[in-house]
């Protein structure tokens, strides 16, 4: 499956159909970094979102009701659902916090930290799908190598290696079980999401090749 093939299947999927024409148009090369869709209420750091203000390091990222908002940040791509609360902080403590809310992210070279509600990740060029609850975070690791560190049991902490959905969890947040981390499905996030944050990056998944799926 091709590169056009690809978005055509994003725009059969009605996602973002102007930075599907960005990507097309811009071939390997990313296209702008910052704030690239709005739906809704977005704001950063407590002030209305604009398409292209850029996200930095220190900054605070807040969707509200029916809201979602996509954006680049250097090599990495996310898509930020409604009622998600996303901080970047500014110093060595990690890359991102998700405090409440559900989030899609890409990632390029480079290794990563990802503070969640019920645990610690480090990743290294993957994408992974977040979605917070009461007492507990769903992870999916779509593609790539991940270390998963439970907050509250990090003895059992675990280094997963996926192609395509291979290993999703619920991570959580309860000592008292016998296990922090459960196997679960894949839920709430798609193939095409995935395909149009890369694009953004001036990447493809890499599941390009294989045959598409409806995840």
């Amino acid at each position: 499956m091709d590169r056009r093939q690809l978005f055509r299947l994003i725009a059969a999927a009605g996602l973002a159909p102007t930075l599907i024409r960005e990507a097309l148009a811009n071939g390997s090369n990313p296209v702008q970094a910052g704030l690239r869709k709005i739906t809704g209420l977005v704001f950063v750091n407590g002030k209305p979102g604009v398409e292209g203000m850029t996200i930095a390091p220190g900054d605070r990222v807040v969707t509200g009701p029916a809201s979602e908002a996509v954006y680049v940040i250097g090599q990495d791509a996310f898509l930020q659902r409604a009622a998600s609360e996303v901080r970047f902080p500014m110093d060595a403590t990690g890359f991102l916090r998700i405090l409440t809310g559900r989030l899609l992210s890409v990632f390029g070279k480079g290794e990563k930290r990802l503070f969640l509600p019920t645990a610690t990740i480090g990743i290294r060029g993957t994408g992974c799908y977040i979605e917070t609850g009461v007492g507990k975070t769903y992870f999916c690791l779509c593609y790539g190598t991940a270390e998963v560190i439970p907050s509250v049991a990090p003895q059992q902490r675990e280094v997963i290696s996926t192609k395509h959905h291979d290993h999703p969890l619920y991570i959580h947040g309860d000592a008292t079980m016998p296990t922090s981390m459960v196997s679960a499905e894949v839920i709430n996030h798609t193939d095409a999401e995935l395909t149009l944050l890369e694009s953004l990056v001036g990447r493809l998944p890499p599941f390009a090749g294989q045959d598409y799926r409806p995840y």
